[in-house]
């Protein structure tokens, strides 16, 4: 079928007038749009949510399910409420229900984390105005709002399922349904050893001694209890170069994170290589600490994110009652992020002054 529709003298079809895009400067163009971004970043995200459905099966995939579809809902009734256009399928909605619950326990309740991913999208991020003028990072608001309103949900770990190892679900030969158990970083927090982490790793059959590098090795693996996207350090960093290859995100805000909690968990006494490991440091790092909105535009400025999202998150271990302090150092920096970027601006169309040549002059 063909537009019918008149036009006036001097003027294109109304279905060929080119369309107006009226916007502050810096004026660009890319032919990547926020689909294609949010798509690269699920892509990145499959992996380790795949990892964690096989890890603790049911729960895992329930929780994604509910965290995703309550997002993409929260995010259709606001829009419709307040007489907004839908996104059309921008995939932003999916990507911070998904974050959200690789980020939450496996046990967490459902309804709870439906309320969690709500909250995120509605108060984080639609109430600041949308995609692209949120100032805190919606997953992560949503993981606080969960872990301050219902804390015991949001630190109740399961155990990894049965398979990993039969042994977890006997307890002195009594079959149990389910097992849950500090996380790593909880015990270290309590006072014990890295070789009271690997024990306990033994004793689940997660590892063959509790050797430290048997332990290093178990968690980069990822097979012990914690969040449900957290845990694999290699399938982490797989994601982490596929976004990199993509030129979806950029290297400095989670190098510099990670090289802060290394240097500064050496410096306070920590064991450096375990404090990048364990817990979701690296998760963080890779996906919460390289978001557009939430962090500086300027290559300085995120050098200095993730160095201070780093040096918070120690702080946060060293001497807090919370043994996890990514989401609160990660959120800090964000309300520091537009104080960053009008101190380290960038200058668009800006041409440095060429060198003179060595020895020369001007005649």
């Amino acid at each position: 079928m063909s537009d019918t529709r008149e036009s006036k003298p001097g003027k294109a079809p109304a279905a060929e007038q080119p369309l107006l895009y009226i916007s502050s400067s810096p004026h660009t163009g890319s032919p990547v749009n926020a689909r294609k971004l949010m798509a690269r970043v699920l892509i990145a995200l499959a992996p380790v949510s795949i990892f964690g459905i096989v890890l603790y099966g049911l729960p895992a995939l329930l929780t994604i399910v509910v965290s995703i579809a309550a997002a993409e809902l929260g995010e259709g009734l606001f829009r419709k409420i307040t007489r907004r256009n839908l996104r059309n399928g921008d995939l932003s909605a999916a990507v911070t229900g998904l974050l959200l619950a690789l980020i939450l326990p496996p046990g967490t309740p459902l309804w709870i984390t439906a309320l969690g991913a709500f909250f995120a999208i509605v108060v984080a991020k639609e109430f600041f105005g949308g995609l692209g003028a949120n100032v805190f990072n919606p997953a992560l608001i949503g993981r606080a709002f969960i872990l301050l309103s219902f804390p015991a949900a949001a630190t109740t770990w399961a155990a990894p399922r049965a398979f990993f190892s039969p042994s977890i679900l006997t307890i002195g030969g009594a079959a149990v349904d389910a097992l849950t158990g500090a996380t790593p970083l909880e015990l270290i927090n309590m006072g014990s050893s890295i070789s009271d982490v690997g024990a306990g790793f033994v004793a689940a059959g997660f590892a063959g001694n509790n050797s430290y590098w048997s332990t290093i090795g178990t968690l980069f693996l990822g097979i012990h209890g914690g969040c449900i996207g957290e845990s694999s350090i290699i399938l982490i960093f797989i994601g982490f170069v596929y976004l990199l290859l993509t030129g979806t995100i950029d290297w400095r805000a989670p190098v510099s994170m990670t090289a802060s909690v290394f240097g500064f968990s050496l410096i306070f006494g920590r064991d450096p290589l375990f404090a990048v490991l364990a817990g979701g440091m690296l998760f963080g790092a890779v996906f919460m600490a390289t978001d557009y909105v939430t962090a500086p535009l300027t290559a300085k400025g995120k050098l200095i994110f993730g160095f201070g999202a780093g040096l918070i998150t120690v702080l946060i271990r060293q001497w807090g009652n919370y043994p996890e302090g990514v989401s609160y150092g990660i959120l800090i920096m964000n309300a520091l992020s537009p104080f960053l970027n009008k101190l380290l601006q960038k200058k668009y169309g800006y041409v440095k002054t060429p060198k003179a040549a060595a020895g020369g002059g001007t005649k």
